[in-house]
């Protein structure tokens, strides 16, 4: 095999992130910044509203693996609490409070992030002899401002973010967004990931080969479905791409 490029899982494969967007402290203070803006939602509300507005998301997408939009899901409760005090706002505020309220909502229910040991130094390595790309589940909101917060921005060539396309992992087109943008073919391209189902399941439908980080996030197991190597160190993905290169 002739391996030219390299797609990413991000969450659970690049860095160890833990959040809890359950914490009632999360809407307290979301609850906090909609005040300035003319918004009361008490807390307990806003929680409610907040995956009550997830759920109709996904069960109007349409989609076999639906996504919600963050950013949709505060544009709908803007427009549900605005008063006419938020309407004198300017335009160009309130254009951008969905964006600053998902920002805010993550902020606020991240606890820890950072980088698995020795992904920095292999990601360096690698990113001088293959194209490296993403295809990682979550919303674009904050997952690019994640990977720049780990110094991670600027290795990957696209990043794609299933937010922004209404449907998650392991639907193909994902993966195939990518490649098409890489301009490489599936065999060509070896993919790392977390999750057995979403991430080894999904590359491998569409004929890539796969490498299944063990890390402690993820689904690590799934009847039927075997990655073509398992690491156990970030590291050691150095010796599966030259595995996958041996004659």
């Amino acid at each position: 095999m002739i391996v030219k490029g390299i797609v990413f899982d991000v969450n659970g494969t690049l860095t160890d992130i833990q959040t809890n967007e359950w914490h009632d402290d999360v809407y307290r203070v979301i609850s906090n910044l909609l005040s300035y803006q003319g918004m009361a939602i008490e807390p307990a509300n806003l929680k409610d509203m907040y995956f009550r507005t997830i759920e109709d998301q996904l069960k109007l997408s349409g989609q076999h693996h639906p996504e919600f939009d963050v950013r949709g899901v505060f544009r709908t409760i803007i427009e549900r609490y605005a008063t006419d005090f938020t309407r004198t706002l300017p335009a160009a505020k309130i254009e951008q409070l969905p964006m600053i309220l998902a920002e805010l909502h993550r902020s606020a229910s991240r606890f820890h992030l950072q980088l698995y040991p020795g992904v920095a130094d292999t990601i360096r390595q690698l990113h001088t002899r293959y194209a490296l790309a993403v295809v990682s589940d979550g919303q674009s909101a904050y997952a690019i401002a994640e990977l720049n917060a780990v110094k991670l921005s600027g290795y990957f060539d696209p990043v794609i973010v299933s937010g922004d396309f209404g449907y998650r992992k392991p639907d193909q087109r994902l993966f195939a967004t990518a490649l098409n943008a890489m301009k490489l073919d599936p065999l060509e391209v070896v993919y790392v990931g977390n999750d057995m189902y979403r991430d080894v399941h999904g590359a491998q439908k569409l004929g890539m080969k796969t490498v299944f980080f063990k890390s402690n996030q993820g689904t690590q197991d799934i009847d039927g479905v075997k990655p073509d190597y398992i690491i156990y160190n970030f590291p050691e993905l150095i010796n599966a791409i030259h595995f996958f290169e041996s004659p």
